[in-house]
């Protein structure tokens, strides 16, 4: 396939995203008209529509950045392994929130702050844990591929064991496991908006680095590259943008998984520009995705883990046939 210039993909997907937020905003269960949003927009948040500004437009934000957030981290992630198929959950991020939100609710715990902050922790613990096996484990990709495994099958065992446990609080644990954003608030849209900005911007800067390390460590080593410190920020990075984002959303796939493969297709594989690219397509497909969710069934939202496993699962299906008939 040909390559297309970055600044023409970029402002392709800046208008996707300007469009998806718009009808994010305005379709719903009540429609707002063009004209109102904008007068509700100029009104601002004290006086103008509060479906527009307590309802609509944080739980649209917070889509936009969870989106960003672990799409970037996927092409992070799969250009420092150099496997395809590495994902934002690689590191057991998810599993590990799914047990501090399991047990947020489980213990009464699942205000509006203790759920994302104990699921944050669980998050971050995972990834620790995953990096300590990784590195008692051997040196390489293989080795973090199968310590992902590992914590992620023993920490799935726990969420398990918390949905047992849960009893009348078992909807509220699975609806969690299943990514919601039903809930969304500003203070949330700013703290993942402080944490992911910022890693994106820092992840992109590290692109020419996860370009060298494509071509084996001694390659990156004689050009200059301090591997070791390269890959660690990058899994450091990574961390915080998925256990941030799993934090607020819940369990969300694919999104990580297929967005670095559409973006290599179209501008090529160097990170530097497919980083925030990425950011850009993820952000767009989450929010497209959320309000599919929110329109599919009349009275009713879906899950929105379930409504991205069921478009990814065939897009990534297509893309990589794609690739390996390339």
């Amino acid at each position: 396939m040909k390559r297309l210039p970055v600044p023409l993909v970029a402002g392709a997907l800046g208008g996707l995203l300007a469009l998806a937020v718009f009808f994010g905003v305005a379709l719903g269960e009540t429609k707002l008209g063009g004209g109102h949003l904008f007068r509700a927009l100029l009104a601002g948040p004290t006086n103008g529509d509060p479906i527009l500004w307590l309802i609509r437009l944080p739980r649209v934000l917070l889509a936009a950045l969870v989106g960003a957030a672990l799409a970037s981290a996927g092409t992070s992630l799969q250009g420092l392994t150099g496997n395809a198929l590495a994902d934002p959950f690689l590191l057991g991020a998810a599993s590990g929130a799914a047990v501090g939100a399991g047990a947020a609710i489980l213990f009464g715990l699942s205000g509006t702050l203790y759920l994302p902050a104990l699921a944050f922790v669980g998050a971050l613990g995972a990834t620790a844990l995953t990096l300590l096996l990784a590195r008692s484990g051997g040196r390489g990709s293989a080795a973090l591929l199968l310590a992902g495994v590992v914590s992620g099958t023993f920490l799935s065992a726990l969420t398990n064991l918390l949905l047992a446990l849960a009893k009348q609080d078992q909807s509220r644990v699975l609806g969690w496991l299943l990514g919601w954003l039903g809930d969304a608030e500003w203070w949330q849209v700013g703290a993942l908006a402080a944490v992911a900005l910022p890693c994106v911007f820092v992840l992109s800067r590290l692109g020419p680095g996860l370009d060298a390390l494509s071509f084996g460590e001694e390659t990156a080593r004689a050009v200059g590259i301090d591997t070791v410190r390269l890959g660690r920020l990058t899994l450091v990075l990574c961390a915080l943008l998925t256990a941030t984002a799993v934090a607020f959303s819940g369990v969300i796939g694919f999104i990580g998984l297929v967005t670095p493969h559409a973006i290599r297709a179209l501008v090529g594989p160097p990170h530097r520009a497919a980083i925030p690219l990425s950011a850009l397509l993820g952000a767009a497909l989450l929010t497209l995705a959320d309000l599919l969710a929110r329109a599919a069934l009349p009275g009713q939202s879906l899950p929105l883990g379930v409504v991205t496993a069921l478009l990814g699962a065939p897009v990534f299906a297509l893309l990589l046939r794609r690739q390996i008939g390339a």
